[in-house]
């Protein structure tokens, strides 16, 4: 890239930032009373000072941000709200009760009791500033980063120089994106790049003068060319089908950064049967490995366990990257094995990483924090979409502790030391399969003497949608029955409703449930109004590493009451995005 091409990209950058930084702070204004009326006016104040397009891209990049903040002011009422509960509750037990394995106990010491009902005071005053904001639609958004804006005051503990921060700072500012459309040339009409890796933009009004070629086009002298995706990039471009850029400058290294993305159609779902034809892999998440273990059909470990572990120390890009890169060995090696699901669990720590549940025991709170859970499965199913793999989230409750029961000491020898977290893999993935977790179960007995033979048989999926038997009168013969059924009971799942209906009122026990993630839309749920918005997206591999995550379909085939039909699932979008 030639020193003019920087000097115009910095211009473009600095003049548009300006003008998104003015629109972020009106549609900011504008709060819940927003509409399509005050949208349009918006982008016409806006188009006169860059074009159509540009006022296009920069609205609807300040209501995605307007968005984001929502969904995070959102969650940290709920935040609030859970320590609020929490405290409350602990305050009004007796000093020194103990809890249970649901709900903590009492303080340990009226000094803890005393400090903990000042905490409960500073709480509430929070979450009444934190709910009359939310009420009023007022959101907190600065543009750059409040993290490096809290920088310029704390320079030498951040290690820059004042020159080091105003630069990042600048840039982090600066707006260089635009959406793109379909049956348009290439694809995209502001920052169009053609097959050959040709990069033209259109330059707004201000600054038509700089134009080298005819119709206020500026065209960059380097050429690109994208390594991952790079196929589909191409197929895309060829048809003319929407194509959004975004232009960045990474300050540390001093290089410029273009990011394409694209939306992906939706996939049709599998069935449940067909995804577990081969087996499936177990993964069981720890905060720095993956435990996976390989099953049969029948529910059975097939070779040895694997490990494939991550070190989430660093920056986030250092984290990230080594998630990607632990999700991508796990779906090579299950293309290797011929294996087209991976059984995971449907993990989510968002309400459990308070301190007021969990108190003083701050390594705990450190390992549930330290584990990307979210973060893990959303990559894993965008990633594991491409290769065609299903993902199966299971119900994680005592996976650990019934694998480890039941699987751990069977499965050690003197040449194989099975771990907890091997023994759980296979839980989980018996689990998928529909198979009880422990490895066998006791039929009822003739009678108390042996005549049947042999006490124990293979445990087998039991039959979906088998009614309950009508309700026994209570003696001693249905009492002694109703306790064996509850201790089969344990590592037992419910069989979950077939796949594509709803659960029957009194259709078979309901204590388990598994969902299967496919790409398309998402049950995680937001407040009333707030997008959900998804890429995913091709990076320039002379540039920077690829990266690519996603969310995904949830199909839920969650337990229902024992009387009544559940809601449906809710729908979201495809996410992705690559440097």
């Amino acid at each position: 890239m030639t020193a003019r091409d920087e000097q115009v990209l910095r211009l473009v950058g600095g003049h548009l930032g300006s003008l998104a930084s003015r629109d972020l702070k009106a549609r900011c204004t504008d709060g819940v009373e927003h509409c399509n009326a005050t949208w349009a006016v918006r982008k016409r104040g806006l188009t006169g000072a860059s074009s159509a397009r540009w006022a296009g891209s920069i609205t609807k990049a300040s209501h995605d941000q307007w968005a984001l903040a929502r969904r995070c002011q959102y969650a940290h009422l709920q935040s609030l709200q859970a320590g609020v509960q929490t405290i409350e509750r602990r305050l009004s037990l007796p000093v020194g009760e103990k809890g249970t394995k649901r709900a903590p106990g009492g303080y340990r010491s009226r000094q803890e009791w005393f400090a903990k009902s000042r905490r409960l005071r500073v709480l509430r005053e929070r979450l009444a500033a934190e709910r009359a904001d939310f009420e009023a639609g007022v959101v907190h958004v600065v543009r750059g980063g409040k993290r490096l804006a809290r920088n310029r005051h704390h320079l030498d503990d951040a290690q820059l120089t004042e020159n080091q921060w105003r630069e990042r700072w600048e840039a982090e500012r600066w707006f260089l994106q635009a959406d793109g459309e379909s049956g348009k040339r290439y694809g995209n009409e502001t920052i169009r790049v053609t097959p050959g890796g040709e990069v033209s933009i259109r330059l707004p009004a201000p600054l038509a003068h700089l134009a080298n070629v005819p119709h206020g086009r500026y065209v960059l002298a380097a050429r690109v060319a994208f390594a991952h995706r790079g196929t589909e990039w191409a197929d895309r471009v060829a048809d003319d089908r929407a194509v959004a850029y975004r232009i960045h400058l990474g300050v540390s290294r001093g290089r410029w950064y273009l990011t394409a993305s694209w939306q992906i159609p939706r996939t049709p779902p599998v069935p449940m049967a067909a995804a577990l034809a081969e087996g499936v892999i177990g993964v069981d998440t720890n905060a720095d490995h993956l435990a996976a273990w390989r099953l049969d059909v029948h529910g059975n470990p097939v070779g040895d366990p694997r490990r494939f572990g991550y070190d989430l120390s660093g920056s986030s890009g250092h984290r990230d990257a080594q998630v990607r890169h632990t999700l991508t060995r796990l779906l090579r090696w299950a293309r290797t094995c011929g294996v087209r699901a991976i059984a995971v669990e449907d993990l989510d720590f968002a309400k459990e990483k308070t301190r007021e549940k969990h108190g003083r025991r701050k390594r705990f709170r450190q390992l549930i924090c330290g584990m990307p859970t979210g973060r893990l499965r959303a990559r894993l199913t965008s990633m594991a979409d491409a290769t065609g793999i299903t993902i199966i989230a299971v119900d994680p409750a005592y996976t650990s502790k019934w694998g480890a029961q039941h699987w751990q000491r069977p499965l050690t020898s003197t040449t194989r030391k099975t771990t907890r977290h091997d023994a759980a893999s296979i839980a989980i993935g018996r689990r998928a399969q529909g198979h009880p977790i422990r490895r066998r179960t006791a039929p009822p007995p003739v009678h108390r003497s042996d005549e049947q033979g042999h006490r124990t048989v293979q445990a087998r999926p039991a039959p979906r949608d088998v009614r309950e038997p009508a309700t026994l009168p209570r003696t001693v013969h249905t009492m002694r029955a109703a306790g064996r059924a509850m201790l089969n009971e344990r590592g037992q799942p419910a069989r979950p409703t077939p796949f594509g209906t709803r659960a029957v009122p009194g259709c078979g026990p309901k204590t388990h449930s598994r969902t299967l993630f496919r790409n398309g839309s998402s049950a995680a749920t937001a407040p009333p109004g707030l997008p959900l918005d998804g890429l995913v997206t091709a990076s320039n591999p002379c540039l920077r590493e690829d990266r690519a995550v996603g969310g995904a379909e949830i199909l839920s085939l969650r337990p229902r009451p024992a009387h009544g039909v559940g809601p449906a699932p809710s729908t979201g979008a495809e996410a992705g995005h690559c440097h």
